[in-house]
């Protein structure tokens, strides 16, 4: 299946808490995206790889993302390396996205960053013939997606480009809130980490309508490209009337 869009995350629940809005918006212009995880979240204090698949799975449904696969890398202790970009170029042969979505390039998360930097060059490396991969016993083609874009996560980073979110948010929060064994201080592990407590969803939606108020709109998704982005006339960008 070719994909328009392939959002890839570190560990589950990445792509529901920075993509999840502008994912939800081309679905619904009947375009196809895809999710691809890196690990299994192992690591994670709250649940285990088991739960993270069920939870990942609602998400999915919810989100009506088509397809979404699992790298198994090691969470935590992954590397940018060969052997791990060979990994993602397949998914990238495979799936042909025109676009695709990674990590933050820096953030509280160390494997955040690392996967920002390992995403961008498996891109690139797609892009040459002569790196040569198969998938499944099939010969792969090469292909390099026509844009790389870095979703925002925990900490602010100043986006070059922003995503009006209004009408998916609360289908994008709905998203979020399938990871339970994260997001939630019900259940039978109390555990209290950085994101389960109740103030760090209340965050989510305040930098949202931070995002959403920069553009005139109510929720918005921001967004980083480390290359300059271009239009093909200025008609391109409409901005709503700015309160």
């Amino acid at each position: 299946m070719k994909l328009h869009i392939l959002a890839v995350g570190v560990h589950p629940d990445d792509v529901e808490l920075g993509a999840a809005g502008t994912l939800l918006k081309h679905i619904q212009l009947g375009q196809t995206a895809g999710i691809l995880d890196l690990t299994e979240g192992e690591l994670g204090s709250r649940g285990t790889a088991a739960t993270r698949y069920a939870e990942a799975a609602e998400a999915c449904k919810a989100m009506g993302i088509s397809v979404r696969h699992n790298l198994k890398l090691r969470d935590g202790f992954f590397e940018n390396n060969e052997a791990s970009q060979r990994k993602v170029i397949e998914m990238i042969r495979h799936y042909r996205p025109d676009i695709v979505l990674a990590n933050a390039y820096y953030d509280r998360h160390p494997d955040h960053g690392r996967a920002s930097q390992l995403v961008e060059d498996a891109c690139f490396l797609s892009g040459l013939k002569k790196v040569e991969t198969t998938y499944e016993g099939k010969v792969q083609q090469h292909w390099r997606p026509s844009r790389v874009f870095h979703y925002i996560q925990d900490r602010y980073i100043q986006p070059d480009f922003i995503v009006d979110i209004t009408d998916t948010f609360s289908r994008k929060m709905g998203a979020i809130t399938c990871y339970a064994t994260q997001f939630s201080t019900q259940g039978d592990d109390q555990t209290v980490t950085y994101i389960s407590q109740p103030g760090f969803l209340q965050n989510i939606e305040s930098r949202a309508r931070q995002l959403g108020h920069s553009i005139g709109v109510t929720y918005g998704e921001g967004f980083c490209s480390r290359s300059q982005l271009g239009l093909k006339d200025l008609d391109q960008l409409l901005y709503p009337e700015l309160a």
